[in-house]
């Protein structure tokens, strides 16, 4: 599995860690019954701070490879994307990370558990998730919803793509070569559609959180 980031020296040309423009299409595109995106596309953007008022960063691409999911992919290469993650820069100060998820389907319940799980162990990690499509969340009872809500319980902020986000991955993850973003047919009317049923999955998750304020005011 060969991690596709933009400059930590693994590859040479920028087009090689680009997707193509059919892949981004077909991979991302919100449509109702997804049929044969049987893979999950994560682009990224990592951002470290290194000072007061400054910030580097860098992003890239990652598939699910050999039977594992590509969120825990990603956690595999923390080390190289977040170097002083997990210990102290040269000065002794935590190095703080920002981290932005653009994935073609909303993680599992598996990869869910994980992620809150590692999040809770490195509070200096910032995680921004956004999906084009959610994945097994039609059933109310469905694993999958619980596994958003714990991730949002984790801090994670959790999101459906719209047209500025897929304008953003165009722009910045696909080898375009000056050819500019079009909308697939409905893409407004499928992200307004999900942006719905996600608040509605969440939406218990808020609610206790507002019984735990209420617990602490003593109400």
């Amino acid at each position: 599995m060969s991690l596709q980031v933009s400059s930590f020296g693994m590859i040479s040309k920028l087009d090689s860690v680009l997707l193509t423009q059919k892949k981004f299409t077909f991979h991302y595109k919100n449509v109702r019954w997804a049929r044969g995106r049987h893979e999950t596309y994560l682009c990224f953007v990592v951002k470290r701070r290194i000072g007061p008022d400054s910030q580097t960063f860098d992003f890239g691409h990652l598939r699910n490879r050999s039977g594992c999911h590509v969120e825990l992919l990603f956690l595999r290469h923390l080390g190289v994307l977040c170097p002083g993650l997990c210990g102290s820069s040269v000065d002794g100060a935590r190095m703080c990370y920002s981290v932005t998820w653009f994935c073609s389907w909303s993680p599992c319940v598996k990869c869910a558990r994980q992620l809150a799980h590692f999040l809770s162990q490195t509070p200096n990690l910032r995680l921004r998730i956004f999906v084009s499509r959610l994945y097994f969340c039609d059933e109310e009872d469905s694993q999958e919803r619980e596994g958003l809500r714990n991730l949002k319980r984790a801090g994670v902020q959790i999101s459906v793509m719209t047209y500025k986000d897929f304008f953003y991955c165009w722009q910045t993850f696909v080898a375009r070569r000056e050819r500019r973003f079009k909308a697939w047919d409905g893409l407004q009317e499928n992200s307004v559609r999900l942006v719905r049923k996600l608040n509605r999955i969440l939406q218990p998750c808020e609610t206790e959180d507002l019984r735990d304020c209420f617990t602490l005011l003593g109400l």
